[in-house]
Order: C-alpha cells, then structure tokens, then sequence
C-alpha cells in the first residue's frame, strides 16, 4: 500500500509533535470528517506505523523494525532522492558495499544505468535490480534469509563481507540517537555494518529525517565512524552533530 499525502503529512506531523496526536486535532487541521481521518488512522496502524490509543494515535514502541512492506512507502521519494545522489558520487569502476534496508534499495534502483561497478551485497532486493545492468558485477554473500526483510543475515554473510575492502561503503540504519549514535534492530544487523564501516575507503550512510530520534535497541556505532551523510533534509540538530563529527553532509 502507498501512503497518501495526508496520511505522509499526519505520520510527520505525528513525529514532530512528540508522538502523541488527538483525532481532533487531525480533524481540525485537515478540515476533513471524523470518518475520513479514522480510516487513515486504521490503514496506518494496520501497517506498524502508528497506535491507536483512546481519543488518538501516538508513535508506537518497536524493538523490532517496521516491516520491510510498510518501510517501502515511509519517506518514499526522500529514499529516491537520497539513492540518487549516491548514484550520482560513484565512478566507474569503483567497488561497493551496499548495506541492508529500503534506502539501500533506492540507491540499487538509481544504478541501474550506471557505466560499471563491482557490488558486494546481503540485499536480495538491491542484487536483484543490479543484475539488469550488465556494466555491474554483483557479489551476493551467502547466510540464512530473513523473508521478512528480503536479505541475507547471520556469520556467513558477515565473514563474506570482511574478504573485502572497498572504495564505498553504503549503508543505512534502525535509527539515531540525539547524540549521534547509529541504532540497529539486531545484533545481526549491527555487525553488518560493521564489517562495512570498517571494510571501507569511504563510508557513506543512508537514510531519511525520520531516523533521527528513532528508537533501536543496538548501538553499532557514531557519526564519527561515517565520511559522508547522504539524507533528504537538514535540521539544525542533524547540522551540529555532523559538524562535532567532521561529517560531510549533502541533501
């Protein structure tokens, strides 16, 4: 399912309100009736992106990421900008991790022209999509397969990974602390990163505003482990932790 435009304004609206947000004040805002906004509410709770409380939605709390599904549609042509800026930095001939997550798979989606590259990858989505463009080698690791989020996982992948050292690295994250600490969901996840940050030239995060202040459980890292923040927009927060970092920012 595509979030509506509303229902793309409601879940920013929701984020920077706190996390809590009344049906009346949705009502009001929208100048919509109470019926219109409960369906969008339901459509979106149905998908992870909210919870339905009494008189309202707040953000929910997730140990676990959103599905791979609903991730799809958040931030959609945020993640399409973003996938093709990165696109747009890589030349010919450079060697390239690419990470785990609905970000990473903008970038795949932004290389299908590219004039040649050689990928190393976990993500069946992003090997996928590479292996159109005949001008890209693709190395896809081996390990278990999590159906939920259509990528590869676990020691194999990892220890495929740190065979290499690569000119780029991209990659995405669960979410960022107000600190500049790099969030993932597991364990697993963060050691894929890991390897990536450590196993390459130049190390380049992916992802959207709506990370920032998201909550996930693992700390796989700091700003400080990252050259380059590819995002859709810049906050003034955002700002001041790159710069504490010495991390370039482009958006």
């Amino acid at each position: 399912m595509v979030l509506s435009e509303r229902q793309t304004k409601i879940l920013a609206w929701l984020k920077q309100a706190g996390g809590h947000l009344s049906s009346q004040e949705l009502t009001d805002s929208f100048n919509v009736s109470v019926q219109t906004i409960r369906k969008d509410l339901n459509e979106l709770s149905d998908q992870g992106l909210v919870q339905r409380v009494h008189g309202g939605i707040r953000l929910p709390f997730h140990n676990r990421n959103l599905s791979f599904q609903s991730r799809q549609v958040i931030n959609l042509n945020a993640k399409r900008a973003i996938g093709q800026k990165v696109a747009d930095l890589l030349p010919e001939g450079a060697t390239i991790f690419l990470g785990i997550g609905t970000t990473p798979q903008q970038v795949a989606l932004a290389l299908v022209d590219h004039p040649g590259l050689q990928v190393i990858t976990n993500n069946l989505n992003a090997a996928m999509t590479l292996c159109h463009n005949p001008n890209i080698e693709t190395l896809l690791t081996g390990g278990r397969i999590r159906p939920s989020d259509q990528d590869l996982m676990g020691e194999d992948a990892t220890h495929f990974l740190r065979r290499f050292q690569v000119n780029f690295g991209i990659f995405g994250i669960g979410g960022m602390s107000p600190q500049g600490d790099l969030m993932d969901f597991s364990p697993e996840e963060s050691h894929l990163s890991r390897a990536i940050i450590e196993n390459s030239d130049q190390r380049i995060l992916v992802a959207d505003n709506s990370k920032y202040l998201r909550k996930a459980p693992v700390r796989t890292g700091t700003l400080a482990d990252v050259d380059l923040f590819v995002t859709d927009q810049i906050t003034t927060p955002i700002a001041t932790l790159c710069e504490a970092a010495n991390v370039e920012l482009r958006y």
